[in-house]
């Protein structure tokens, strides 16, 4: 039996509703709690881990964290903050989505991206689109599903059709946001005009204002690996003063 949505995953599900043109959701990814914690002190509503920069923060390659050691890092950085905290967790590490749920719950996670490539290759979108019913089947309200599609990594002939034609597989299955990571900030107003729902975009921490990409047609804005890599180059640069 699914479990009933907490609190905290109908407020995540909120901060995606009504938002206003030029308005997006922002949300930073941090690594670890200390990280996640900065960014509850200035005033973000949520957080959204990513997948490379809590790989780094472990020692590891993006794409090589085993999933042990990603659940429970994402459980520290939920423990440390009083906020929602959606998980990147790859592409679902192999598990059963019945699995996959129960672990993201343990972590206290309320949202999920999940990524339609594995191992750099991306999957069939028919395919694709059944099993993220399937986790949305196991979770029910308790999770909001963010189904990435990577068209744009993988050389796709004409990724904005291509996403296109994904996205709306995926929100039929269930998703409720669709990420078309990379996207050009040129071609938004055609992927805006041509998904249903929520548009995630990934933003560099000194490129456009979040205005300008939700005036372009973002719902919502992550940054992925980018500020922990800026923090890292900042320490960097402290430790070569010292």
């Amino acid at each position: 039996m699914t479990a009933a949505p907490s609190a905290k995953a109908e407020v995540f599900r909120a901060l995606h509703r009504d938002r206003a043109p030029g308005d997006p959701l922002v949300l930073p990814g941090p690594w670890d709690a200390a990280s996640a914690r900065v960014f509850v002190d200035a005033g973000f509503p949520a957080l959204a881990t990513p997948s490379a920069g809590v790989a780094a923060s472990l020692g590891y390659e993006d794409g090589a964290t085993p999933a042990d050691e990603m659940f429970a890092a994402v459980a520290r950085i939920v423990r440390a903050v009083d906020v929602p905290v959606s998980a990147d967790v790859e592409s679902g590490y192999g598990l059963p989505p019945g699995e996959l749920v129960e672990r993201l719950a343990e972590t206290g996670a309320v949202g999920c991206n999940l990524e339609d490539s594995r191992e750099g290759v991306l999957q069939d979108p028919a395919r694709q689109a059944d099993w993220l019913a399937e986790v949305r089947d196991a979770a029910g309200g308790l999770l909001f599903v963010n189904a990435r599609v990577d068209t744009f990594l993988r050389g796709v002939a004409d990724p904005v059709a291509d996403a296109i034609e994904r996205a709306a597989l995926y929100v039929a299955a269930g998703a409720d946001c669709v990420y078309p990571i990379g996207a050009p900030a040129e071609v938004l107003p055609s992927l805006r005009a041509g998904i249903e729902g929520p548009v995630n975009v990934s933003a560099a921490p000194r490129g456009r204002s979040a205005r300008e990409w939700g005036e372009l047609g973002a719902t919502r804005i992550t940054y992925g690996p980018g500020l922990q890599r800026a923090a890292a180059a900042a320490l960097r640069e402290i430790a070569g003063g010292l």
